[in-house]
Formats: structure tokens, C-alpha cells, sequence
């Protein structure tokens, strides 16, 4: 059975699931998790093996205050380019960093660039890794730095029920991607939308 790439969920509650990508970041995430705590919204990041053994402490951090961590591979390689055991290295190595850290095996997996073909489909399945994570609002593309409004804009586009929301903490200038989610975020839950961690968000699938 192949590895679906989920961008939402179909439920009928206002939920959203606000993911990070590339962290943690000793400058960045902080604020991230800041911004998160004043609006008691949880979030799921997938961080990168090499990120976590530099911030160990921000990956506890980040565990206790109630959001998820996930999977997103050892060193952020196209998985494409890798052979199965390249894949499953990349993989396990982040994982059993992730456990020794948090207490907890990570539940979701996303691969860098969104990159991913049959390979690393059987070297995830052969983790126990039934669904890759992606998101709806790639056209914001907050990796790029293309302006706060842009951000804005591309991201509000496609709200809705069980969307999947992604967004960087982790490599370059994060400013812009801040000074976004500090307006998003308070508005969202202003307007009635729960923010979740993707296990939560997977559980309310119809």
C-alpha cells in the first residue's frame, strides 16, 4: 500500500494544523513557541536530526509544552536521490534522536521538498510510517522570504476545515515567517479556529 500524501483532512469541526519545518533554531523557535503558548495553540514541527543534536533542549522544550515533533529526516537529503538504505538511515537516525529526547516515538513524517518516490515509500513503511505529511499552503512558500503580505494572502487562501498548514523555523531568516504567524495565529483563534497537532487533526479524518 503506498504512502498517501495528506494536505488536509475531511472533518467537519474548525480545526487547522499549523506545522514547522527545519528547526529547531536556537534564534527562531523560541518565538515560534512564544507565539503558540500566548495564543494556547499547539503545533506540530518537523524537525532535522543534525538541528536537534545542536538544540536539544528546545526539542524537550518544545515536547513539554504539549506540541508534537515529527520526523524530517537526519540531515535533509532529496530522499529521491538516496538508495532504501541511505532512506532508512535517515530515518531511524531522527527517529531514535526524537525518543531520547521526548520520551516519544514520532507519529508523522514529512520529507524534505516534499520529495519522496517509491524507495523511500518502502523504506517508511518498513518504519511503520503509513501517510506522508504535506500542506495546502505551498503557494505562501515562507522558505523564500517572498514578503509578510504574500505569506498572508497565499496561506488565508486556502483555509479550511482539517487543513494542513506549513511553515519554516529552522535555516535562513525566519523573520518574515514570525511576524506572519503573530498576526495569522491570534486571528485564527479569534475566529473560532483550534489550532491541533497532525495526530490530533488525524483523528478527526471522516
Amino acid at each position: 500500500m503506498p504512502a498517501l500524501m495528506i494536505n488536509k483532512v475531511r472533518t467537519d469541526e474548525k480545526v487547522l494544523a499549523i506545522t514547522f519545518d527545519d528547526g529547531p533554531n536556537a534564534l527562531y523557535t523560541p518565538q515560534v513557541l512564544e507565539i503558540l503558548q500566548k495564543a494556547n495553540a499547539k503545533a506540530t514541527f518537523y524537525m532535522i536530526g543534525e538541528q536537534m543534536e545542536r538544540c536539544p533542549k528546545l526539542v524537550k522544550r518544545a515536547a513539554e509544552l504539549g506540541h508534537e515533533i515529527g520526523n524530517h529526516t537526519y540531515t535533509h537529503p532529496k530522499l529521491t536521490e538516496l538508495s532504501h538504505e541511505k532512506c532508512v538511515e535517515e530515518i531511524t537516525k531522527t527517529e531514535l534522536l526524537i525518543e531520547r529526547l521526548t520520551g516519544e516515538k514520532p507519529a508523522s513524517f514529512r520529507p524534505p521538498f516534499l520529495d519522496f518516490d517509491h524507495v523511500t515509500e518502502t523504506a517508511l513503511q518498513g518504519k511503520g510510517y503509513s501517510h506522508l505529511i504535506g500542506a495546502l499552503n505551498l503557494g505562501a512558500r515562507d522558505w523564500e522570504q517572498p514578503g509578510v503580505n504574500h505569506i498572508l494572502e497565499e496561506t488565508r487562501s486556502v483555509l479550511s476545515n482539517g487543513a494542513i498548514i506549513l511553515f519554516h523555523d529552522g535555516y535562513g531568516d525566519r523573520s518574515q515567517t514570525l511576524e506572519a504567524i503573530s498576526r495569522l495565529i491570534p486571528q485564527w483563534i479569534a475566529e473560532g479556529w483550534k489550532l491541533v497537532t497532525i495526530s490530533e487533526l488525524l483523528k478527526l479524518a471522516k
